[in-house]
């Protein structure tokens, strides 16, 4: 582990708010353990191993029911850990892997098989190393195939450059955490107006609204600051977003968030009972286990 890295909450709180029925953490990960499913010699990070067994107790202990296990950069492309929770999920988590050009049609299909059913490709320059965008787009089109999604992770400010490769897609896309807004902007910004635009000329493009805990000034528990954006994609766009924990909350470097507040930021996001259900329920359930 890194000298620097927090671990996530020993103890997190019980949140008030109780999810629907069937509700789903549509983003969270897997770390190791490092004992069993090493780290990637190419990884910009080393953290705490967090498991499956304890990803699932903290599912339960929030009120939900399912997960969707992202893939996290500290594994690179050995998706083993995520894999193996799907499998041990007992049906009750979907995952989102990473893959190279040299990703065979076997491996392919015994992921899907498992549970998969999606690829990341991650923009963000502090976590990983750049990849040619047509690398991206001859992996969209082989997943598109098996009926997958692509999850993209970028910077706000990287936006712009990003829309014409972001259209050529063939699938499904899933922008994690709003594109990461510059919070001190306000909803009313280019760059915030501008993510919201891409949302409405592509129908296709999806948003997580999530990590408020890695957007926010005014910090916890509440990350009011954060509610303004996230409410605005959600009344919007209210069956094309997606809704997480992110735990084990890896690279926080301001504060390792409590994960029953960050659940008790969901009613002031989505703010009725049939915003949460599309939110927490419907949308996950038809992206990922229809």
């Amino acid at each position: 582990m890194d000298p620097d890295w927090l671990p996530f909450h020993p103890d997190p709180t019980r949140p008030a708010f109780v999810p629907p029925e069937g509700a789903v953490d549509a983003h969270c990960h897997v770390f190791g353990p490092a004992a069993q499913f090493p780290y990637a010699p190419e990884r910009k990070y080393t953290p705490c191993d967090a498991s499956k067994e304890q990803l699932f107790a903290l599912r339960d202990f929030l009120g939900f029911d399912r997960n969707v296990i992202v893939q996290a950069t500290c594994h690179g492309k050995d998706n083993r850990a995520l894999v193996d929770a799907l499998k041990s999920s007992g049906g009750k988590a979907r995952g989102v892997v990473s893959v190279g050009p040299d990703v065979s049609d076997e491996a392919l299909a015994e992921m899907d098989a498992a549970g998969v059913r999606g690829v990341r490709f991650n923009f963000v320059k502090r976590l990983v190393d750049a990849t040619p965008k047509d690398v991206f787009l001859g992996i969209a089109e082989r997943i598109a195939r098996l009926g997958w999604h692509v999850v993209v992770y970028f910077e706000a400010a990287d936006l712009e450059e990003l829309i014409p490769f972001l259209k050529e897609i063939p699938t499904t896309i899933v922008v994690d955490h709003m594109g990461r807004p510059d919070i001190a902007k306000g909803v009313d910004n280019p760059g915030f107006r501008r993510f919201v635009g891409l949302m409405e000329d592509v129908p296709t493009l999806w948003s997580k609204v999530t990590c408020p805990e890695r957007l926010s000034l005014e910090g916890p528990p509440a990350y009011a600051d954060v509610a303004p954006f996230a409410r605005h994609i959600v009344d919007r766009f209210t069956d094309r977003v997606l809704w997480g924990t992110d735990w084990p909350h890896p690279n926080m470097k301001s504060h390792m968030p409590d994960d029953g507040h960050l659940v008790d930021v969901i009613p002031h996001i989505a703010t009725d009972a049939a915003k949460q259900r599309a939110l927490l329920v419907d949308n996950p359930m038809r992206l990922y286990w229809a």
